[in-house]
């Protein structure tokens, strides 16, 4: 399935929050997560802006643990990313790991994370926050199908799209001076 994503960073928390409850979305999904990041030796799917993922997730309300095997792949970078992805459910994140190393891949990478998904016209807004010693800012994630949606949520949230990016996690790391420039894909 390939989606439109893009960010915006540096975000008030709580003035999202409000934005999205007034606007009527659904609040679907409040969790922690744990992502591993599985590469080749070589680095290159995330040289390619793209990985392998085994992401643990957390019901913050329920406690309930559910494991997603996933590979990303950025198809085009420009005001947003055009992202391929294909993601299941496994019942055994050793399994799911044993998988990725037998198809010789290795761990490159652990980030935890807190996450809160909002419902809203058609698409996903994610406020994500990061283990400060990973990403030390909140940000958004907006995901959608289309073009006209993704600028409507960005206005109603009260931004532009100037105020976007489709830049990785990591290069805006490096555009801070922060972490590792190495993993390009996330």
């Amino acid at each position: 399935m390939n989606e439109l994503e893009t960010r915006i960073i540096d975000i008030d928390v709580d003035d999202i929050r409000c934005k999205l409850v007034a606007l009527g979305s659904e609040k679907v999904k409040d969790e922690n997560q744990i992502n591993d990041i599985y590469d080749f030796e070589d680095g290159r799917l995330l040289n390619a802006k793209g990985y392998a993922r085994i992401r643990t997730t957390i019901d913050k309300l329920s406690g309930k643990e559910t494991y997603y095997m996933t590979t990303k792949k950025m198809l085009s970078q420009g005001t947003f990313k055009v992202m391929e992805e294909n993601e299941t459910i496994v019942e055994d994140k050793e399994m799911a790991r044993g998988i990725y190393l037998s198809l010789g891949l290795v761990q490159h990478k652990c980030i935890k994370k807190s996450r809160e998904s909002y419902k809203f016209k058609n698409s996903l807004v994610e406020i994500d926050i990061n283990d400060k010693s990973f990403c030390p800012f909140p940000y958004i994630e907006i995901e959608t199908s289309d073009v006209e949606n993704l600028k409507e949520i960005v206005e109603l949230l009260g931004y532009t799209l100037e105020d976007t990016t489709s830049k990785t996690i990591y290069e805006l790391l490096a555009d801070k001076g922060i972490g590792n420039k190495d993993a390009k894909g996330l």
